[in-house]
């Protein structure tokens, strides 16, 4: 069962207090440190073709990729243009028999400073690293996730972003991503296992049409999608930096 923010307390927070690296509202997952996948593949052989050898994700370097767990069916793969750019790519891969297949691949806008191995509340940067997928909410109702789903009056960004463009719509639908928050919880909770320095309010969310705080956008409709395609049977997990950082 989801556990839902008083109405009170929802309608004093204003937009600082929302996700997308905002004021008070993150909470960790534990899994930003996950069990490393199983190391017990077979070493390369002359005798495996190119062809035959699994998929693997792409840009996605050993050390990222023993940090995805095992039993992790789904990956979300958001891969930053540069270090210090908010332009990415959202790409959703299925673990299947032959490796890992791609099965959609969107723009996406990241934080308007880019990327982070250490966020801090207030830095407008991502973090880097890989995160489960548990929870999901919005302003409008559960398009057919099956995912946890709060819908409430809490899910509103007021005003303008960086580039002047209006950010409303941005939390019709969320999906927050387990930095610094506590997994089981509506996107809203405010736990923050890290600290309060640490931010937290990291979301995918619906694009406005401009860097976001800390978060990642995609547009609504493919929003819409990622939620009715997530599972958490199959253990969803967010993949996102820069494409040097994820390479290592």
């Amino acid at each position: 069962m989801i556990t839902r923010i008083p109405s009170v307390v929802l309608v004093a927070a204003s937009v600082l207090l929302t996700g997308c690296g905002g004021g008070a509202l993150a909470a960790t997952d534990h899994t930003s440190a996950p069990t490393p996948a199983s190391s017990s593949a077979p070493s390369p052989s002359s005798e495996v073709s190119a062809e035959a050898a699994p998929r693997q994700l792409p840009g996605v370097g050993p050390k990222t990729l023993a940090r995805i767990p095992a039993a992790t069916e789904q990956v979300v793969l958001v891969t930053g243009r540069g270090e210090d750019s908010p332009l990415s790519t959202l790409a959703l891969y299925e673990r299947t028999d032959d490796g890992w297949e791609r099965t959609a691949s969107w723009a996406a806008h990241n934080a308007l400073k880019g990327w982070s191995s250490h966020h801090m509340a207030g830095d407008l940067r991502s973090p880097i690293g890989v995160y489960s997928l548990t929870d999901a909410g919005g302003l409008l109702k559960d398009p057919g996730t099956k995912l946890s789903y709060d819908q409430g009056r809490g899910f509103v960004s007021p005003g303008t972003g960086f580039e002047g463009e209006p950010l409303a719509g941005s939390f019709d639908y969320v999906i927050a991503i387990n930095y610094n928050r506590q997994p089981g919880t509506s996107p809203l909770d405010w736990t923050r296992p890290l600290g309060s320095s640490r931010g937290g309010g990291i979301w995918i969310h619906v694009d406005h049409g401009g860097p976001t705080h800390g978060c990642v956008s995609i547009a609504e409709d493919h929003m819409k999608e990622l939620l009715r395609t997530l599972d958490p049977a199959r253990h969803p997990v967010v993949v996102m930096g820069d494409a040097a950082a994820l390479d290592h």
